[in-house]
Order: structure tokens, then C-alpha cells, then sequence
């Protein structure tokens, strides 16, 4: 079952903390340029309802879920209550971090998707400065006590589900410094860790594609009939036209 409280605590973090409006930033620009050209009828954003990170897509309903009283629908995120095949696209900002149910929140997710439609997940990096951070200092605070599952498992767990994945981007480069002007002299590594180590960003984003698995119809080879010998002779062919004997013609006459 999901946290609300948890949840709520990092909206607040993200909102408030100079660490967190940094990551806040990251995050938009990356949400605003993945769901853009994302096209359907109904998009869904499960989760920091406070954000609006469907801001740039133009799909006609948007929707918001979260498990508090936030604008939207109040529901648990595990449980969603949508029909299935129902959403053209579905955001989980960090969904799966603050859940003691992450698998099933992403089954969930791929649930209510339609064939075709299009699912955008962010977490946190345990394998970069972040995960070394949450391994020093425990996980009393947010955002540290998030689960940070890892890239590969989502990836397993999207296979699992038959999701496919279809691009991950990387942010947050920088070390998860308290303070503004600390995350200023790191800036430099926005654009260093992009071309030397990527993986090794603080947070991750994946979009992965609802494939339809199609159905194939196998049907029999059938052949063609080959007619019987003895009516090729009766009737006559190329290589045995049917002639009369003289002798035949003799007797009856």
C-alpha cells in the first residue's frame, strides 16, 4: 500500500528545499518534452498532484490520482479505479519510490493502458552520488527513504509486463547538495555527465510502449486435387490423346 504521508512529504521536499526546486526543474523540462508529442483522448498523472508535469501535452483529459485529498482522484495508486484499456498515457513521477508496492503500482499502470499507449516513469538512481549519499546518511529524510529502485529492475519489470521500452534520459547530475550556491559551482557536470557518465545521473526517466501482441491465423496448405490416372487416359491429354484404331473402325463398318 502507498505512503500518502511519504508522498506528501516529498511534494513538500521538491517544493520548498533548494535541492529539491533544483531537481523539481530537471524533472519538468524533462516531463515537458516527453509527453509532448505523446497524442490520444485520456492521459493520466498518478501522484505529486501539486506539479503538473502533463502541462505540455495536448491530449483533451487529463487526469490526476493520488492517495490524498489532493485535486483529482483520491485513490491508491496499487488499486487503480480506471477500465482497463482505457488511457492513451500514464506519468508516474516517482511512483515507484514512494510505494511498498512499486511492482504492483507499474502493474497497474500497464493495466489501464491502451495497446499503443505510452507509460513515463522517474526514480531515483541508487547507482550515482544520490545512492552514495542515501547509504551514508540513512533514510530518516526525505528524499532518501524512497525505495531508488534500479534501472535494470524497472527494465525487467516492464519485459515481465510486456512493456516495451522505448528511450531513458538522465538528470541531476550534480551532487545532492543542500544549499543553491553549492549546486551552482557543480553545474559544470550537467552537461560532463551527460557525455562521460550518464548511468551515473541521480535520476533516472523511461518511457516504455503497451505493445499489442498480434494474433496470427494458421490455416491448412491445402493442395491442389490430381486427378485420378484412369481419367486422364479415358479423357485424353497431351501425351495420350484418345484415337480410334483402324482396326476398330474396320469392324464397324
Amino acid at each position: 500500500m502507498n505512503d500518502p504521508a511519504m508522498m506528501e512529504e516529498f511534494a513538500d521536499w521538491l517544493a520548498s528545499a533548494e535541492l529539491g526546486q533544483y531537481l523539481l526543474a530537471q524533472e519538468q523540462a524533462f516531463f515537458d518534452s516527453a509527453v509532448a508529442d505523446v497524442f490520444g483522448f485520456r492521459a493520466l498523472q498518478i501522484g505529486l498532484c501539486q506539479h503538473d508535469f502533463l502541462a505540455m501535452n495536448r491530449i483533451p483529459w487529463k487526469g490526476l490520482a493520488a492517495a490524498c485529498g489532493e485535486p483529482g482522484v483520491v485513490c491508491d495508486p496499487a488499486f487503480l479505479p480506471f477500465d482497463s484499456k482505457s488511457l492513451d498515457l500514464v506519468i508516474l513521477p516517482h511512483g515507484l519510490d514512494f510505494t511498498s508496492l512499486p511492482h504492483q503500482v507499474l502493474r497497474e499502470a500497464a493495466r489501464v493502458l491502451v495497446p499503443e499507449g505510452r507509460l513515463i516513469i522517474t526514480g531515483f538512481n541508487p547507482a550515482s552520488l544520490w545512492g552514495v549519499r542515501r547509504l551514508l546518511q540513512g533514510r530518516e529524510d526525505n528524499p532518501w527513504r524512497g525505495n531508488f529502485v534500479s534501472l535494470p529492475r524497472i527494465r525487467d519489470w516492464l519485459k515481465l509486463l510486456e512493456l516495451e521500452h522505448e528511450a531513458t534520459s538522465f538528470m541531476a547530475y550534480s551532487p545532492p547538495l543542500a544549499r543553491k550556491d553549492w549546486l551552482a559551482r557543480w553545474q559544470f557536470m550537467e552537461s560532463t555527465g551527460a557525455r562521460c557518465w550518464p548511468l551515473a545521473a541521480g535520476v533516472y526517466g523511461v518511457v516504455a510502449v503497451k505493445r499489442q501482441r498480434g494474433l496470427r491465423l494458421i490455416t491448412p496448405r491445402w493442395a491442389p486435387a490430381k486427378p485420378a490416372r484412369a481419367m486422364l487416359v479415358a479423357g485424353g491429354n497431351d501425351r495420350n490423346p484418345l484415337t480410334r484404331s483402324s482396326d476398330n473402325e474396320t469392324l464397324h463398318d
